[in-house]
């Protein structure tokens, strides 16, 4: 347990902190309210529920395989991150979703892109 914690401690010792350049701006809730679904490239579905969104803020449940999250999330340059997962509102209707994937066998991250749809 303590080389978890090193390893941990370690790597919030390196990084740096960056200030954000992303310029937060009232948006239109009627882009992103509503359940957006679509598959990765690996295969896997996932489904974002997008709700109350007030200015730049918006409250977001991110189902995929067995994971389900609950996040509130800002919303600067037509994205916002979830966990692992990156939304990006690409057109009326349309986004693009990336998540980052760790084997559990090797521990390798890999990207993984998926288009999704907004259910009317």
């Amino acid at each position: 347990m303590s080389d978890l914690m090193s390893v941990i401690a370690n790597a919030y010792a390196t990084a740096p902190l960056t200030p954000s350049t992303t310029k937060y701006t009232n948006v239109d809730p009627k882009s992103y309210e509503g359940t957006w679904q679509g598959t990765y490239s690996n295969n896997q579905s996932f489904k974002i529920t997008i709700s109350d969104v007030s200015g730049f803020r918006a409250q977001v449940k991110y189902q995929s395989g067995g994971t389900t999250q609950y996040q509130q999330v800002l919303i600067g340059n037509s994205s916002f991150r979830v966990g692992n997962s990156k939304f990006v509102l690409s057109g009326t209707g349309k986004a693009v979703v990336y998540n980052a994937v760790t084997s559990p066998t090797t521990g390798d991250t890999s990207l993984v892109q998926g288009n999704a749809t907004l259910d009317s």
